[in-house]
């Protein structure tokens, strides 16, 4: 970790085969796990907490101050967890009063020139592909990926196995296991391919379909929706997840293809 052209604050906690290359900033109140590496020229500020095995490259900014006028300095967090890879230019901000901290899972990729804003949830597994965006207090469910520059509105919900085509504008919740795509951002089938690859079996992706097809086929608003798949759907773990999103959704799903606002 000895690295002369580093600026590592004495204070920070860095483990012993942490790699620091030339020209990397690091401030007091830092914490970063074994095997990480910390490229030249980032930037990590105070309050990062960086998990073990990941890698920074350069020009990225963890735990920068949120970019919210109501900040006032307190203290939170920005926390990434293992295994996670964080690209080129990337700015993570920090949390502000209204979570305390803004995280990232373990195992994720998030790619050149993204940004995550204050007090977002990022989980595990997730792909931000080049110039993806969030707002404040996003929240983002395990092996989401979002493709180039999606930009996703403050307060929206994402969720799990989800697969957005590029430049998606984002204004409400999606629910989990689909593809979204379209201006506006619409339902465009569930992400079969994606959840195959990660072991779902034929039966199970089956099931998911038969939720969405009464979801966004059958002419029925959420509730009526919610009441068919609940009564006459055969009660599934995925049924059970898809089930819960709708009902904690506070920014309303995105439409079916066709459907008017």
């Amino acid at each position: 970790m000895n690295q002369p052209l580093a600026f590592v604050h004495p204070s920070a906690k860095i483990a012993e085969n942490v790699i620091i290359e030339p020209f990397a900033y690091i401030e007091k109140n830092v914490e970063i796990g074994e095997g990480t590496w910390i490229g030249p020229h980032t930037t990590i500020l105070e309050g990062a907490k960086i998990g073990k095995n990941c890698k920074i490259f350069p020009g990225a900014v963890v735990a920068a101050i949120p970019q919210d006028l109501k900040f006032k300095g307190e203290k939170t967090t920005a926390e990434i967890g293992d295994n996670t890879m964080i690209r080129e230019c990337v700015t993570i901000s920090r949390g502000t009063l209204a979570k305390g901290r803004t995280i990232i899972g373990s195992n994720c990729l998030i790619m050149a020139y993204c940004h995550v804003a204050h007090d977002c949830v990022v989980g595990n597994n997730v792909i931000l592909v080049n110039g993806a965006t969030l707002a404040g207090e996003v929240v983002v469910d395990d092996y989401a990926i979002l493709s180039a520059n999606t930009l996703v509105h403050q307060f929206c919900h994402i969720g799990a196995h989800t697969m957005f085509a590029g430049n998606s504008l984002v204004g409400k919740d999606v629910p989990p296991y689909i593809r979204a795509a379209r201006n506006p951002l619409a339902y465009s089938g569930v992400n079969s391919i994606g959840l195959r690859r990660r072991g779902f079996t034929n039966e199970m992706i089956n099931n998911i379909q038969d939720v969405y097809r009464v979801l966004y086929n059958k002419g029925l608003n959420v509730t009526q929706a919610l009441e068919y798949i609940e009564n006459e759907l055969p009660a599934t773990k995925e049924r059970d997840e898809i089930v819960l999103f709708l009902r904690n959704s506070n920014r309303g799903i995105i439409r079916g293809t066709g459907e008017k606002e």
